[in-house]
């Protein structure tokens, strides 16, 4: 019986041994991971910031290029993560590599939509379509790009929602937030009004605007646009800094309705009119 005690005290404590020390492995493992994984990030955000005030990279350029430095490094990091904690239990990497090489037939077999996405993501960057802060549209999706990724492209429309669309899905991309936009701005008076002096009042109002910094040519009147079923459109054009279109086309719209007001010329608006019948 004692001998039974002994042999179980000490099964007990080299149990406890071993669990007190692959425990501290695996403590000084996480607290490592946590330490290098910030100061890496850290790491890469401030050599990205001076390489593009030395070699005058574009901010949008940087972002993407940061995005996806930081989840190869993250994914880098779990992966040396995994590999040091199996080392820690002692068990053979020779399983995790095979596991590896089944999971690369898997892609190759089976995954092709994986692989897709990744060579498109490749491109994508390699060519510079889009970058972060971008206004872009793709497909039916339209937004401000959140990031570019080797798997899928993060795009948050106006209305908030974040849409991750797989870049094997990007068949085509129109680019808004590459050199000046327009601003535009088309306006309808009355077929009654003089046409000579509300463009007179449409020049006053662009000579306005032509100081206005948001603007980088104009904007100017065009003159007649076309005829409606009850107003001849005016049309106003210019140039502005990319995304302050929609701002200044809202300012201008503001002061032609005022200035219009001012001369008395009529902006027309649907009129209905109930006929009533005696009987």
């Amino acid at each position: 019986m004692d001998l039974f005690k002994n042999g179980l005290n000490f099964d007990m404590s080299e149990i406890l041994e071993i669990v007190i020390s692959k425990g501290l492995k695996i403590a000084l493992l996480v607290i490592a991971f946590l330490i290098v994984s910030p100061i890496g990030k850290k790491l890469i955000t401030a050599t990205l910031s001076k390489a593009s005030s030395k070699e005058k990279i574009t901010e949008g350029r940087v972002k993407t290029l940061e995005k996806l430095l930081l989840n190869l490094y993250s994914y880098t990091l779990i992966f040396i993560f995994v590999v040091m904690l199996f080392g820690i239990f002692g068990l053979p990497l020779g399983p995790l590599l095979a596991g590896a090489g089944v999971l690369g037939l898997a892609i190759g077999f089976g995954a092709q939509g994986l692989v897709s996405d990744i060579v498109t993501g490749f491109f994508i960057l390699l060519e510079r379509q889009i970058e972060v802060e971008e206004y872009v549209t793709i497909g039916q999706y339209n937004g401000i790009v959140e990031e570019v990724g080797l798997r899928t492209t993060k795009i948050r429309s106006f209305d908030g929602t974040l849409n991750f669309i797989p870049n094997r899905d990007i068949a085509g991309l129109s680019n808004h937030s590459r050199g000046t936009m327009r601003a535009l701005v088309d306006i309808g008076i009355s077929y009654d009004d003089n046409i000579d002096k509300a463009l007179a009042v449409l020049q006053k109002v662009c000579d306005e605007f032509k100081n206005d910094e948001r603007f980088v040519e104009g904007p100017d009147v065009l003159g007649v646009q076309g005829f409606g079923a009850s107003e001849v459109v005016l049309r106003v054009l210019g140039r502005t800094e990319n995304m302050q279109q929609w701002a200044a086309e809202r300012d201008m719209r503001k002061r032609i309705k005022e200035s219009f007001d001012a001369e008395g010329i009529e902006i027309p608006f649907p009129h209905q009119v109930n006929i009533t019948k005696n009987s």
